[in-house]
Order: C-alpha cells, then sequence, then structure tokens
C-alpha cells in the first residue's frame, strides 16, 4: 500500500469520526427541545380534556337545573318562630284554683272550650231545677199549711187542686196528698242543690286532672291477643293440674 492511499485512508477514517461527533452533538442539542415539546404537547392535551370536563358539567348542570324546578329556601324567621314555638303546658295548681272561684275558669286555662257549653249546661239544667222544686215546695208547703188549719178556702189550695176536687174527696185524704207533695219537691229541691254542688265538683276536678295529664303521652296503641296457654288448674280431681285454654290480653 502507497503512502498516499494511506493518507487517503486517514483522512477519511478523521471526516467519519468528526461526522459521528458532530451527530452527536446534534442529537444532545435536539433532545431537551423534543422532551419539551413533548410536554408542551402533554400540557396542550390536559388543558383540552379540562375545558371539555368543564363545558360536560356546565351542560349537565343546566339540564339538571331545568329537569328540577328550585325550591325556594325556607325563610329565616320562620325557621325561628318554628324553633322558639313552646308546647302550652298547663299548671294543676292554677287551673283548679281558676276553676274554684270561676266555674269553668280552668277548662279556659287549659284551652279545652268545647267543655264549657257542657258546664255551663249542667249549672244551668241545675239551676232551673232548683228554681222550680223550690217554687213548688212553697205552693205546696202554704197549701198544706191551709188544709192543717181548715182554710179550705184559700186559693192556695184551690191553684192547686181541680176544680170540685175539695168536694168530691175527703178532707184528710186531701191534706195527706198535699203533705207528701210538700216532700217530694222538698227532696226534688235538695237534690237540685246537690246536682248544682256536684257540677261545680266535676268542672274543678276535670279541669285538675286535664291539666295533670297535659303532658301525659297516650299512644294509639291498644290492642287484644288471643293465645293458646296452658292454665295451672290446682282444683283439678285429675292426675294432672294442667289444662289447655285460651289466654286474652290487653296492650295499652
Amino acid at each position: 500500500m502507497t503512502k498516499g492511499t494511506r493518507t487517503y485512508q486517514w483522512c477519511i477514517a478523521l471526516l467519519l469520526c468528526f461526522v459521528q461527533t458532530a451527530g452527536i452533538a446534534m442529537y444532545g442539542q435536539n433532545q431537551p427541545r423534543a422532551a419539551a415539546r413533548r410536554t408542551s404537547v402533554a400540557t396542550d392535551s390536559l388543558a383540552i380534556a379540562d375545558s371539555i370536563a368543564a363545558e360536560n358539567k356546565k351542560r349537565l348542570l343546566e339540564m339538571t337545573s331545568t329537569a328540577t324546578p328550585q325550591v325556594p329556601p325556607a325563610s329565616t324567621d320562620s325557621l325561628h318562630e318554628a324553633v322558639n314555638k313552646k308546647v302550652f303546658i298547663p299548671n294543676p295548681t292554677k287551673a283548679t284554683w281558676l276553676a274554684l272561684v270561676i266555674p269553668g275558669g280552668g277548662q279556659i286555662y287549659n284551652r279545652k272550650y268545647w267543655k264549657l257549653p257542657i258546664i255551663y249546661g249542667g249549672f244551668a239544667g241545675c239551676a232551673y231545677a232548683l228554681t222550680w222544686n223550690g217554687k213548688m215546695y212553697k205552693d205546696y208547703m202554704q197549701a198544706y199549711k191551709d188544709a192543717a188549719q181548715g182554710n179550705w178556702d184559700a186559693s192556695s189550695i184551690n191553684d192547686l187542686l181541680p176544680p170540685g176536687y175539695v168536694d168530691r174527696v175527703s178532707k184528710p185524704q186531701i191534706t195527706e196528698t198535699l203533705r207528701k207533695r210538700k216532700d217530694t219537691y222538698r227532696r226534688y229541691r235538695d237534690l237540685s242543690i246537690f246536682a248544682f254542688i256536684g257540677v261545680y265538683l266535676i268542672s274543678v276536678i276535670d279541669a285538675y286532672v286535664d291539666a295533670e295529664l297535659s303532658n301525659f303521652d297516650i299512644t294509639p296503641d291498644l290492642s287484644m291477643r288471643i293465645e293458646p296457654a296452658v292454665i295451672n288448674n290446682q282444683f283439678s280431681s285429675g292426675t294432672s293440674n294442667k289444662s289447655v285454654g285460651l289466654q286474652c290480653s290487653f296492650r295499652f
């Protein structure tokens, strides 16, 4: 191999080394740019995906708002009123004193107004019975006194007896009849007084019991259950003192 050929080969080798070195350098310079380009592409892709998700969410909210009507929020004042509203619980002692002083006052205090017509109706009926029986007792009392004294022409006797009754019936029999009716109307008058006192006491007791049981939990859980049961029979004459029967139980 000649000297010129060797020199040519060395030049080609040096040129290839130079080209390879330049390619490595250029690859090293282009690598950060490619990474930056990939990063920017990924960022742009994420931004596009976020914008699409936000748009879909916005459309979903619009569809939901149009499908379901908006319920106006409750007023703050009404909520405070509902919270601050207290349940009325009457005082039994106060209800009793009001019922003692004023007939029907306990029912008014307990806010049981529907009981007032019953109580006042009872008072009115007793008052009417007391007045009527008292008047009839006085009339027959005066007629009995006149008959006992022999004053048969008195108006007290003729107003109570039918016309001509004195002439048809014996005087002792008329006197006895007047006495019995006098005693009857006196008994009715006394019973009317007791009835008046009874209505008064019932109104007082009702006011106290109603106020006492105002916060008592009364549930409509009332039931009856019938089921078979084994009953111990102590008076059985057989070998076994047990018998089969039905058991009835109430729950309230």
